[in-house]
């Protein structure tokens, strides 16, 4: 049974444990459509977002899956009871079967540095798409120091989307929590724009 206490605006990571050997590493599409299929209320909602799952570094076109690895859902505190038909059930992404755990709520921390895996890009310009985070930040009424780390693709329906590792430091904790909640960028579910707290910018260029 899930449960959490939080104000109605509260927005919250709940984690699954996961079971399974593999996972291809270019998971977000197949992973979303997965959860879409078992969610129906999920592409509607606009502060849900779903995290990249990690999976064993190499170079094969499929990963090995970390007994440690968990699948991290962020949703507002409002949706937590809807994830609990998940729970014992079994998912197929990109022809790997994961098997999904008991779910557990975890509170965002309002951490000073933020680190995202991959937020979403017009294009390929570095400087245009440290302007736009910017100006998504100043909508946000957020002031942070920007870090771009190295370009990379995702895959998605009928084209690559472009994007690059990003690091936000000096962050207040409202600003800090304000990030995480609204995430910067489009895509949230297919792992695009989701903030998670770090100790250093180092991560930034992995």
């Amino acid at each position: 049974m899930i449960a959490v206490e939080a104000a109605a605006d509260t927005v919250v990571d709940v984690a699954f444990p996961l079971e399974g050997t593999h996972l291809p590493r270019d998971h977000a599409l197949p992973l979303a459509q997965a959860l879409g299929a078992q969610l129906t209320w999920l592409a509607a909602e606009p502060l849900a977002g779903i995290h990249p799952i990690k999976v064993v570094p190499g170079y094969g076109v499929r990963g090995l899956l970390s007994q440690r690895a968990r699948l991290l859902i962020r949703l507002p505190s409002t949706r937590v009871a809807e994830l609990a038909p998940l729970a014992g059930h079994s998912l197929k992404v990109g022809g790997c079967e994961l098997r999904l755990g008991e779910p557990k709520p975890r509170e965002l921390l309002p951490h000073g540095t933020l680190y995202a895996y991959f937020v979403a890009a017009a294009g390929a310009d570095e400087q245009a798409f440290v302007v736009a985070v910017g100006g998504a930040l100043d909508a946000l009424k957020v002031d942070a120091h920007i870090v771009c780390g190295r370009r990379q693709q995702i895959g998605a329906p009928g084209r690559a989307i472009t994007g690059f590792s990003l690091m936000l430091h000096g962050l207040t904790r409202a600003d800090s929590l304000q990030v995480q909640r609204a995430g910067v960028g489009p895509h949230r579910l297919l792992g695009c724009g989701i903030f998670v707290p770090h100790r250093s910018a180092a991560a930034v260029g992995a």
